[in-house]
């Protein structure tokens, strides 16, 4: 997200830290220089706003449940080797699992070529090499 107007502190860097803003876990130095950017940036401010929000919905509804040991355990994990990963200036990529249901009614079988199934095949649809599937 961008404004597009020229600040001294670009809004993607800003939204970057915008959770480290909220959680009260920058140096003040870089506190005044988002907050000044949010003066100066109502699509930012809009967005800090809206998180904020999100943040006390969530800590009023979930504030009184434990988090699971092993579930903690992970996340931590997860945030110390991403941070390993951005100090050694390696790119960091973060996965995301996704689950899929299917019914039984509407799934119909993959065709396979060489033993690996083809997603977007038709069975018995010639597909020409280097072609799309459909």
């Amino acid at each position: 997200m961008s404004c597009g107007d020229p600040h001294d502190t670009e809004c993607g860097e800003v939204l970057d830290h915008l959770y480290e803003f909220l959680d009260n876990e920058m140096a003040e130095g870089d506190c005044a220089k988002l907050r000044e950017h949010f003066e100066e940036c109502s699509p930012c401010l809009r967005q800090y706003g809206l998180e904020q929000a999100i943040k006390a919905l969530i800590k009023r509804s979930c504030g009184c449940d434990d988090t699971p040991a092993d579930l903690r355990s992970k996340v931590l994990a997860r945030i110390d080797s991403i941070r390993a990963g951005q100090r050694s200036g390696e790119q960091v990529v973060v996965a995301v699992e996704t689950a899929v249901e299917i019914h039984a009614e509407t799934a119909r079988p993959v065709p396979e070529v060489g033993g690996a199934p083809q997603p977007g095949v038709r069975p018995g649809a010639p597909v020409e090499a280097g072609a799309q599937a459909e």
